[in-house]
């Protein structure tokens, strides 16, 4: 018979719940006053943390047909795990888990589990091809705690047995899910249950690789001294054993246990401050698995996982945490000067840019973000601002007829909250790229909207909407001007962080001061310089080839993860712009356009005064928007061909 092909690494299968951490440190979770949100459950983190390591992996679980299963399933699919086989459950809830972080050892959670939809997983829902075209399938012990959840287990073991999958159990372990202990102690990592150890006892024999804590190992072993735990496993199984040891790294036995835990292949752990050990041994396993997918030795694969752990432990949530691989074999070959990681700029610079989830190859961008113009005109004509607002909505509309034409390929829109809440609002969540701009109109040195704090203006955005900022700066300014200037850029920079919003940063030299072809290099090198890593930057036209070549070397020297550069308008002639934008599209760190009046300035000066309706406006903003657009595509070469000139 032929062996199955095998076009996936990996495929987790159990728990997917939607994870809600508090976000105050060192307070009970009865204080708890926000909480953030992620995706969680053991192996949907896994299936995340394998995909970031570059495996290509899949969920296999049940999700509620709602919000909360539709965040799980959108999530997973950014983060390029397969949800092929992420049932929707029309009669559950998707589960839910409470967590905080109350000191450095203590970390309560409580589980909300009744009838959810993963524990509703069961054999009917476990397809044989499916698990026949993956390398490894990780099961973990939470789905053999019922007769329902364990059939869909047995039922993945038993196919991949059958077509050369390997088996991998993660233990995962948590008394409370057995019903072993009360409702509030979900943070328990520990209690002894013969139940419990006679059930896993059904599986060790069928699994290639076991994985777990010392705990872990007592109650699949059935004893709390650890050797003896191993040795009463080893007898039933000949399975590699991996124990994990936290801080001291993990250990790995291939063959007989020696007669102390520090006998078998051990692989140190790093040195680093632990702030949160929820989910770190999701991290662990994902490291785990991409050098154990990728044939690697037992240290190699130890060490990755070390690794990954070690990145988790130090920061906040689970599944977002989890590093990219570059991120983790950079951390191996270079270490941190920081014992408390979270506070290292450059690791945490690598793990923002190298795990973002949306992807853009380009963005063409329709900009009527702007305030002070529109408010201008529409003054001259003696109109109301609400009739800014209702323009913004019929850019919308000329928007989606382009986006519904090209099919929404790489197009998005510039729009403020001031006079666009309800284009923003109407635009949320259809898959544009939204940008949105935070800068007081004109300001000089650089004021927010919004309010004193960026912080709470930004935590009442949508994360979908990217941050953009623009700012008149140039490297010649007086030094008191550069001084404020960067105080603000950096206040912005860090809100943007800490709200996981991408930032888009639009420098324009002001029109007093002269240009050359170092001025905005200049600006950049200054700004990345402050610690500031935008994710895209907004630029004028370059005046030649060279400055595009100057300022591309300087993007990739500081950031090589950089989205790239957004061609601006400033209300030029279309003409202009259709020339600028066939001259930037040659060059691979220019990644589209964001042009505004050039595309509405006169229909909106016409609409407002009444001397055109509203189906004339749309249509002519269309046309105009679609024209740029087309300009692009015609002048853009191919990724391909990019890259053979590159070469």
């Amino acid at each position: 018979m032929t062996p199955p092909v095998k076009t996936l690494d990996i495929i987790c299968l159990g728990r997917s719940s939607v994870d809600l951490y508090g976000e105050q440190v060192g307070g009970r979770l009865e204080d708890m006053t926000s909480f953030a949100k992620y995706v969680g459950g053991c192996p949907t983190n896994i299936s995340v943390g394998t995909a970031r390591m570059g495996l290509k992996s899949a969920l296999l679980s049940r999700v509620g047909d709602e919000h909360m299963g539709r965040f799980i399933r959108e999530t997973l699919v950014r983060e390029g795990v397969d949800v092929s086989h992420l049932r929707s459950d029309p009669d559950r809830l998707t589960a839910l888990v409470i967590l905080g972080i109350r000191d450095k050892e203590t970390f309560p959670l409580i589980f909300y589990r009744e009838n959810c939809a993963d524990m509703a997983l069961c054999a009917d829902d476990v397809d044989e091809p499916f698990i026949a075209s993956a390398k490894v399938v990780v099961v973990t012990g939470t789905h053999i705690s019922t007769p329902g959840t364990c059939s869909a287990t047995d039922a993945a073991i038993t196919f991949a047995r059958r077509n050369g999958t390997k088996v991998v159990l993660d233990i995962d372990y948590r008394p409370v899910l057995w019903g072993l202990t009360g409702k509030g102690l979900g943070e328990n990592r520990f209690v002894e249950s013969e139940r419990v150890t006679e059930t896993l006892k059904d599986i060790l024999p069928l699994c290639d690789v076991i994985v777990g804590t010392e705990e872990e190992f007592h109650i699949a072993g059935g004893s709390t001294d650890t050797v003896e735990a191993l040795r009463a496993i080893r007898k039933q199984t000949g399975a590699v054993l991996v124990l994990k040891l936290g801080a001291d790294g993990c250990a790995v036995y291939t063959g007989d246990i020696p007669a102390k835990v520090e006998d078998g292949l051990v692989v140190p752990g790093f040195p680093v401050e632990v702030f949160n050990v929820l989910g770190a041994g999701d991290a662990f396993m994902s490291g785990l698995m991409r050098g154990y997918v990728a044939g690697a030795g037992w240290y190699e694969c130890g060490q990755l996982a070390n690794a990954c752990g070690a990145l988790v432990v130090s920061r906040h949530g689970c599944a977002p945490a989890i590093p990219s691989y570059a991120e983790a074999l950079t951390f191996i070959r270079e270490g941190s000067p920081e014992f408390s990681l979270r506070k290292d700029a450059a690791l945490e610079q690598l793990h923002w840019s190298s795990t973002r989830t949306r992807r853009y190859d380009e963005v063409l961008a329709f900009a009527f973000d702007h305030r002070k113009q529109l408010h201008d005109m529409a003054e001259a004509e003696s109109v109301g601002e609400d009739k800014i607002a209702e323009f913004k909505l019929l850019c919308l509309d000329a928007f989606n007829s382009v986006r519904e034409k090209r099919n929404g390929r790489g197009l998005g829109i510039l729009c403020d909250g001031r006079f666009g809440e309800d284009a923003l609002a109407k635009a949320s969540g259809t898959g544009a790229w939204i940008g949105r701009p935070i800068e007081f109109p004109g300001s000089r040195p650089l004021v927010f909207e919004g309010g004193h704090s960026v912080m709470a203006t930004l935590r009442e955005w949508p994360q979908e909407h990217c941050v953009k900022c623009l700012v008149f700066y140039h490297p010649d300014d007086t030094p008191g001007m550069l001084l404020e200037q960067d105080r603000q850029l950096r206040r912005l920079a860090a809100a943007s962080r800490a709200t996981s919003h991408e930032l888009l940063m639009e420098v324009i030299p002001p029109a007093s001061m002269p240009r050359d072809g170092a001025t905005i290099a200049a600006a950049i090198d200054r700004i990345y310089k402050l610690g500031i890593y935008p994710d895209w930057w907004k630029l004028p036209p370059p005046l030649d080839d060279r400055e595009w070549g100057n300022l591309a070397r300087m993007i990739d020297s500081y950031d090589p993860n950089c989205r790239g550069i957004l061609l601006l308008g400033l209300d030029a002639p279309e003409e202009e712009i259709a020339a600028a934008i066939a001259q930037s599209a040659r060059h691979d760190i220019c990644r589209g356009f964001a042009v505004g009046r050039t595309i509405f300035g006169d229909v909106a000066r016409r609409w407002f005064a009444r001397q055109i309706d509203d189906t004339t406006a749309i249509a002519e903003i269309a046309a105009r928007y679609d024209r740029l657009i087309q300009v692009w595509a015609e002048a853009r070469p191919t990724i391909t061909e990019r890259k053979e000139a590159i070469a």
